[in-house]
């Protein structure tokens, strides 16, 4: 049974699932999806579009699924999805897509802090944490296990690899790479995350092996024939190969060294 305060607004073509909490003065909207046992508090909305899974906690003045900020945008039927055991904290806003792509995703397991934007079109992972004041701009791709510190400025259709660590304030225009921290302005390539990387798991010969492949490919040279220098030395290497796809998939181009 779900717990609706009587100073909430429920659309009638909304669709409810079951346990969810919605607090006074939330909006949602019609063409909306609300999964079961999600926390609404205060002055939540979810705008049209809306498909939020299971477990989520919105914080007072979070607004899912807004309009998009692209003048190309003309009304087309787009949605905004959010997967499960989110904490979205206040004032998170996350656009709903574009004709682009057709949607905005937001995986699992997500921490998006205070006052963080996610703009049309962006796809990001699970297990992420987005610091305060985050401006992520359009069609952005965001792997998971990322950590995007706070007042981090992404331009648009940039893509960030699994396990980074971003520094607080850092704006880029570039792809980040897996396994790296990255940070300084200009932005570059500050090493491999080894904190990161051992909290997760990561026994010495994969992070050993990350490192080497880093310094074969970032050594003097043309990127497209040290990847494959990486490549032919680390075969069986799931990590080295990720980190290869990667940069070949990569449209924008990758931070580098000083």
């Amino acid at each position: 049974m779900n717990q609706i305060s009587e100073m909430a607004f429920v659309h009638p073509e909304a669709k409810l699932g079951d346990g969810n909490v919605i607090g006074p003065f939330c909006y949602i909207d019609k063409n909306t999806v609300l999964g079961d046992n999600n926390v609404l508090m205060n002055s939540v909305t979810i705008h049209y579009g809306a498909r939020i899974g299971n477990g989520n906690e919105f914080f007072p003045g979070s607004s899912i699924s807004t309009k998009p900020q692209d003048l190309k945008f003309k009304g087309e039927e787009t949605t905004c999805q959010v997967g499960d055991n989110n904490s979205i904290r206040e004032f998170v806003t996350i656009s709903r897509g574009t004709a682009s792509k057709g949607t905005t995703i937001v995986g699992s397991n997500n921490l998006l802090m205070e006052n963080v934007h996610i703009a049309h079109d962006c796809v990001f992972g699970s297990h992420l944490i987005i610091g305060n004041s985050t401006k992520i701009a359009g069609e952005v791709k965001c792997d998971d296990f990322a950590i995007i510190s706070g007042e981090v400025l992404s331009h648009q259709f940039c893509r960030i690899g699994s396990y980074v660590m971003i520094q607080g304030g850092t704006r880029f225009s570039l792809d980040i790479p897996p396994y790296c921290m990255a940070g300084k302005e200009p932005v570059v390539f500050a090493g491999i995350n080894i904190v990161g990387l051992r909290r997760h798991g990561f026994t010495n010969e994969q992070i050993d092996t990350i490192r080497d492949a880093y310094k074969i490919i970032y050594n003097d040279g043309v990127i497209k024939e040290t990847v494959g220098m990486a490549r032919a030395k680390y075969p069986d290497s799931k990590e080295v190969a990720y980190i290869c796809d990667f940069i070949e998939q990569s449209e924008r181009g990758i931070i580098r060294p000083r």
